[in-house]
């Protein structure tokens, strides 16, 4: 699969309706997030059982704020609805497919336990 473009409107639908998305937000302006566009979209095309997505953090301000993206490109790994890694910089092709299998070995019953435990201990 290659990959899509997200917008506000279809972002949730999106990281709702499949268990692992990864989310490139980038710019057209910027000179890594044209370097790393063809890392992403080979690495998306070895793994067509993910969603690999993009956000133009030009065109859609709402989502780059929602999520604090102050750098990019930021890339962004979502496993059933939970972020598991968000950070700014190209990564190359080797880093990204180790992301990748990190992402896919992460026992999310275990995940999902510690978030509720931290729910839970929050006075807030």
């Amino acid at each position: 699969m290659t990959t899509q473009n997200l917008t506000e409107e279809t972002f949730a639908t999106v990281v709702g309706g499949n268990d692992i998305v990864l989310v490139d937000f980038w710019a057209s302006w910027c000179g890594p997030c044209r370097t790393f566009a063809p890392v992403f979209e080979k690495v998306a095309e070895a793994n067509p059982d993910i969603v690999f997505a993009k956000v133009d953090t030009e065109a859609e301000q709402g989502l780059a704020g929602y999520f604090q993206v102050s750098s990019i490109p930021t890339l962004m790994a979502i496993r059933d609805g939970v972020v598991l890694y968000s950070q700014a910089g190209a990564l190359p092709q080797p880093a990204l497919e180790n992301l990748v299998q990190a992402v896919r070995d992460v026992d999310m019953d275990d995940v999902k336990k510690k978030l509720a435990e931290d729910s839970a201990s929050d006075p807030s």
